[in-house]
Formats: structure tokens, C-alpha cells, sequence
């Protein structure tokens, strides 16, 4: 099909940019990194996303836009996408989140790399899919560099919304995942993250446990997928997500 060869085209030309660095997404996992984007470089990051648990199902689109702009510093634009629900059966659109990392400090195997991440996500979604105001986060962003390639990343932070009564309430999140290199251009994950931590009458906590697989295609492209877990009964039995990521 035409847009398969378009974007076979698209990630050649990205693939064979003349960079030192390899392209670094935020994606899989739940846990961002501190890494932000050169001056000038945008990235996308975009997949599709299933959840499911005893009763209903869930398809989304996912996508982060990061641009640099500054010295340690990328503009971020975040989305859900396009929704589609089982039961009840609805579809729509997903809020949009803005937002800026600042790297604080660049990580070796001597120090770990550190950033802070603010982002809010505004009601701009559609249907059952629009939040209640405006609501702020903020997070700790740090990764090691550990020996034989190994990494850990952690990420703890507040997040302030609304629930169904528009009540305003805060809540918190923390994560770590763990990388693995599994060839020279293939890595994995395994993680553990609490991705709300708030009172029944907030919707409880989101707890789950993942694992998947990131393949570099270059300097500037990667494919991944991965899988999460469900802990606890206020979280989704089961998500699942590949994705794209290009960098230009």
C-alpha cells in the first residue's frame, strides 16, 4: 500500500541522519527519562494501545510530540488520540497535555541523569473522554547507568485533578524500570509502577507491572511493544502497545 511504502521511505531517510546519539523515547514504559531533545530536533512518539479487563475494552492511540528549544529544556504535547470504548460503548478523542521537561543534571556511570517534568492536561478531550479541569503534575525524573549496559530509571511525582464529583484532590505516582540490553540494537524492560496513587473516592490506585521490547532502526527511528500487568482490582487486567518513534 502507498502509506506503507511512505513510511518505509520515512524511516530510511531519519535512519541514516549522521547523529552521536542514538534517539531515546519516553515510550514504552510508563517511566520517562530525564534525556531531552537537541535544539531544533523534534520527535514523535505514536502507537496503538488495547486494554481490557473483565468487563469493558479499550482502544487508543497514544502520541507525544517533544521539541527542543533550549538548553536542557523540550516543549512536550501529549494525547490519548482517538478512543474507542466496549461498555459502555463510546468513541472520541482524548484530553491534551502540555508541558516541558528540564534536564538538570546529564547521567555517565558515575552520576545519574536527573530532569523534572511539568505538564498539565487540559478538558479538551470529547465525550466520556474529557477530564474535569485543568490538571497539573509534576514528577522527579533519574537513571543510572549500571554496568553491562543496564539502566534504571525511576520517576516519583504529584499529580492535582478533579473526580466525578469535581472535587479536587492530589494524587501521586512513582515507577522504576529497569532496561536490559539484548543485542546492539535491541533492548528490553521490566517495570513496576504505581501509576496513581490516591483514595477510593479518586478512582483508586493504578498499579501494574510491564515488560517489552525496543528495537533501534537508527540513529533516528525505533519500534517497540510491551505488555502491562494489572496488580491490583482498580486497574485494567491487561494493556498491550506498539509503537513508532522518529526523531528529525
Amino acid at each position: 500500500m502507498r502509506w506503507v511504502a511512505s513510511l518505509l521511505l520515512l524511516i530510511a531517510c531519519t535512519s541514516t541522519r549522521a547523529d552521536d546519539d542514538a534517539i531515546s523515547p519516553d515510550r514504552p514504559d510508563f517511566t520517562n527519562g530525564p534525556d531531552v531533545m537537541a535544539v531544533g530536533r523534534l520527535q514523535i512518539e505514536t502507537s496503538g494501545a488495547w486494554q481490557r479487563d473483565a468487563s469493558s475494552r479499550l482502544r487508543s492511540t497514544p502520541t507525544l510530540l517533544r521539541l527542543g528549544v533550549g538548553h536542557s529544556i523540550e516543549l512536550r504535547l501529549e494525547t490519548d488520540g482517538a478512543l474507542r470504548q466496549s461498555a459502555p460503548p463510546a468513541s472520541g478523542r482524548g484530553d491534551l497535555s502540555v508541558g516541558f521537561k528540564w534536564q538538570v543534571q546529564g547521567g555517565d556511570e558515575a552520576s545519574p541523569g536527573l530532569g523534572w517534568l511539568l505538564e498539565a492536561q487540559t478538558p479538551t478531550g470529547s465525550g466520556p473522554f474529557k477530564g474535569h479541569g485543568l490538571r497539573p503534575a509534576l514528577s522527579f525524573l533519574a537513571q543510572w547507568e549500571l554496568p553491562s549496559g543496564v539502566s534504571l530509571g525511576t520517576m516519583a511525582g504529584v499529580v492535582t485533578a478533579r473526580n466525578d464529583a469535581d472535587r479536587r484532590y492530589t494524587a501521586a505516582l512513582l515507577s522504576a524500570s529497569l532496561g536490559l540490553p539484548l543485542g546492539e540494537k535491541l533492548h528490553g524492560f521490566v517495570e513496576i509502577a504505581g501509576q496513581q496513587l490516591a483514595a477510593a473516592r479518586n478512582g483508586g490506585n493504578v498499579v501494574t507491572a510491564g515488560t517489552g521490547l525496543a528495537w533501534q532502526l537508527g540513529n533516528d527511528a525505533q519500534l517497540d511493544t510491551a505488555v502491562f500487568r494489572g496488580l491490583n482490582r482498580t486497574t485494567p487486567d491487561w494493556a498491550w502497545t506498539v509503537g513508532l518513534s522518529l526523531r528529525f
